[in-house]
């Protein structure tokens, strides 16, 4: 791969097979993964044994007659889910990620649409799946992590099937180690969205995705000594690219979150160096460490006079933030160099503070189409309030662009996918005949080439005099203020034109911490809410300004990567209507 953007030198690999070989070879006694025993012992798995694991696991399912066949992955992120994926990626046939999230109908809907033959998953989505099996037309094997012993003939454990696997390869059995891998041909089949109906399958073949990995490994250097703690669900590509397979590429090690509520806990026990994550979990990160340094006497004065002193000194080449921000590091871990992020939109003085503590922060743009990452900050470039440049390999540029430089975002590269299975109409709608993804995000490039994400087209909202409002922009805005926890603001039909309508998820704890009370009405949040509204509405020229707010007294309904489901915001149950319903009762009824 030839690009005058590359700084390191890229190993070139043509499939999965292809990486985990090389790997093997490079970093064979090195750990791949660090794995927490029943004892809470962390135990190493070298690159060579993992690779011998998983031509065990693939020598076994072609044994099964699975050949070619499109073999469904679920589960919570796990050694077996990662074995799973290269089993079947290496030589057996097309794997099938499904988020583990998924109610019963999205499960059957994926799998009947991905004409699965088998499932690897663990207890709770086989029970899920079990329960679901007279309404999948296709035959169905199902493989459990957890199972001891096979269940039935069609429900077969893990563990037992690794075993076959490994007597097979010491008979003799080559079938797994001879089989060739076409680079080129369907990989991956993934699946954007599982509601019945709308389900839409992208396919990625190996190439693409190793395209990707390729291209980053020659702007951002991941070392044999990085230790990575995975988090976010592996079913995205987000996950499943940077968190999984760029970690293997590079020599460095991975180690699982036991789930969210134990990642104090977990960051302590693993130390990683390396943190894939989501805009809002670092947003909640960051308050998180406001909020204890407020909680101890001065301590608000200190963060504050630490800032400047860790800035003071990187302006003269000297960096003490590790030793300013101690208590910081030591939340993560203690040996924290890198969060990448992605996927949403973050503010940058919340980079900036990350930054400021000695955490680097690379904020990405991408899409599964896309394998998902084109655009991307790296170890020469890091901007806080930009998604940075397109990969090396990767072009991209700005359509349509408005008066003030705003327009859809399309790239172009070996990264972007084969189409949307089954559906070519589809495809030709985002696929040009140039060979241009018309991604559908709208963007602006300066004249630097740093990107700036500013929405969805589908998001905007356009008044009836043709003036573009786009909701990200003034969410920005809200979600700003420390009242607000969550917003979405979107468009409702008026008399005369569209107004901005916001629903908001108050930040209860801070309104209370402010006002100094133990408990709030409504009207008090509503009132602190409405005095938001209002100084956001100085901020912004009055078309863009908030006419009407539902206050919720829920979270907004959210993907497995923490983004708000921005069509499936409810708001007939919110404060709004409380209020509302007591300003229209009878006297009788406010007594």
């Amino acid at each position: 791969m030839a690009d005058e953007k590359i700084f390191y030198p890229i190993r070139n690999i043509e499939n999965f097979k292809d990486l985990l070989a090389q790997s093997a070879r490079l970093f064979g006694s090195l750990p791949a993964y660090r794995l927490k025993g029943e004892d809470g012992v962390y135990y190493p798995v070298t690159y060579q044994e993992f690779q011998e694991e998983v031509n065990a696991l693939g020598t076994a399912l072609l044994s099964l007659g699975l050949k070619g066949a499109h073999i469904a992955v679920s589960g919570d992120n796990s050694y077996q889910w990662e074995t799973s994926y290269l089993g079947i990626t290496c030589g057996t046939g097309v794997v099938v990620p499904i988020d583990r999230e998924l109610p019963a109908d999205d499960f059957v809907n994926i799998l009947t649409v991905s004409d699965a033959r088998a499932v690897l998953c663990d207890q709770k989505r086989m029970n899920r799946i079990r329960e679901n099996l007279a309404r999948i037309p296709q035959k169905l094997l199902l493989i459990c992590f957890d199972a001891q012993e096979d269940l039935a003939p069609d429900i077969l454990s893990y563990g037992k099937l690794l075993e076959r696997g490994r007597e097979l390869l010491r008979s003799g059995d080559r079938a797994f180690l001879d089989a060739e891998v076409d680079g080129k041909a369907l990989g991956s089949l993934i699946f954007t969205s599982g509601t019945t109906g709308m389900a839409k399958g992208v396919m990625l073949s190996q190439y693409n995705i190793c395209s990707d990995l390729m291209a980053l490994s020659g702007v951002v250097k991941i070392r044999t000594d990085d230790q990575v703690l995975s988090i976010l669900p592996l079913h995205h590509t987000y996950e499943s690219s940077l968190g999984f397979l760029f970690v293997l590429y590079s020599g460095a090690c991975i180690s699982f979150c036991e789930g969210l509520k134990y990642l104090a806990r977990n960051m302590q026990e693993v130390q990683p160096t390396i943190f894939v994550t989501v805009p809002l979990m670092l947003e909640k990160l960051h308050k998180r460490i406001l909020k204890a340094a407020q909680e101890k006497k001065g301590g608000k004065a200190v963060l504050g006079f630490g800032k400047m002193l860790a800035r003071a000194s990187s302006a003269l080449g000297v960096d003490v933030s590790d030793k300013v921000f101690a208590a910081i590091h030591k939340t993560f871990g203690g040996r924290l160099r890198l969060l990448i992020t992605g996927a949403a939109a973050i503010a940058p003085s919340i980079v900036e503070d990350f930054k400021t503590f000695g955490l680097e922060v690379y904020l990405g743009y991408g899409l599964t189409e896309c394998s998902p990452l084109v655009i991307g900050n790296n170890d020469r470039l890091s901007l806080a309030d930009s998604v940075g440049v397109p990969l090396p390999g990767v072009e991209a540029k700005i359509i349509n662009p408005d008066f003030s430089g705003v327009g859809e975002i399309c790239v172009r590269g070996p990264m972007v996918m084969m189409g949307y299975y089954n559906a070519p109409e589809l495809t030709a709608e985002v696929i040009d005949a140039e060979g241009w993804f018309h991604t559908g995000d709208l963007g602006t490039v300066d004249e630097q080439g740093h990107y700036r994400i500013t929405g969805r087209i589908k998001n905007v909202i356009v008044t009836k005099n043709g003036k573009n409002i786009y909701p990200e922009e003034v969410e920005y805005y809200l979600n700003n203020d420390p009242f607000i926890a969550e917003s979405i603001v979107s468009g409702e039909d008026g008399e005369d034109d569209l107004f901005v309508t916001a629903n908001v998820f108050p930040n209860i704890e801070a309104i209370k911490e402010k006002k100094k009370k133990q408990s709030l009405t409504p009207e008090e949040i509503a009132k602190a809410i409405g005095d938001v509204i209002k100084e956001v509405n100085k901020k912004l020229p009055s078309y863009k300004n908030i006419k009407r707010i539902h206050i919720r007294d829920t979270e907004f309904v959210k993907t497995t990567t923490q983004k708000i489901k921005r069509f499936a915001v409810e708001t007939k149950e919110d404060l709004t209507k409380i209020l509302e319903e007591k300003k229209n009762s009878s006297p009788e009824d406010k007594k």
